[in-house]
């Protein structure tokens, strides 16, 4: 990770490096999301199937509309995993292979210093 910081910006910008990797979900699955609430009885675990189930029949009564998506993996300053996921549209990405390095930047600022 690097830190670059700009006084009379007054920002600092962090970069962080990391790990992509690139795959293919259904368009109606993005809505799905699973919290460990969703584990914590039987009765919440069939409440979320039941959810997982609605949104997979939506999606097929819809039809199949497959988008890509990268993974990106980095550990942050204080050493903590942080994983998010970047859409990549409906179009095959221009790569050669599903794992990939990823840069992450980061700019703090002060709102009024907001560069426009």
């Amino acid at each position: 990770m690097e830190i670059l910081t700009e006084e009379q910006g007054r920002k600092a910008i962090g970069i962080f490096h990391g790990e992509a990797k690139v795959g293919e979900i259904l368009g109606g699955f993005t809505q799905i999301t699973l919290s460990p609430s969703d584990f914590s009885s039987p009765v919440s675990l069939q409440m979320a199937l039941s959810r997982i189930y609605e949104s997979m029949m939506k999606t097929l009564e819809q039809g199949p509309k497959k988008k890509y998506v990268a993974e990106i993996r980095f550990t942050d300053s204080l050493g903590n995993p942080v994983v998010f996921a970047v859409d990549l549209v409906e179009k095959p990405p221009p790569f050669s292979k599903r794992q990939l390095k990823a840069r992450v930047m980061v700019e703090v600022f002060e709102e009024e210093f907001e560069e426009r």
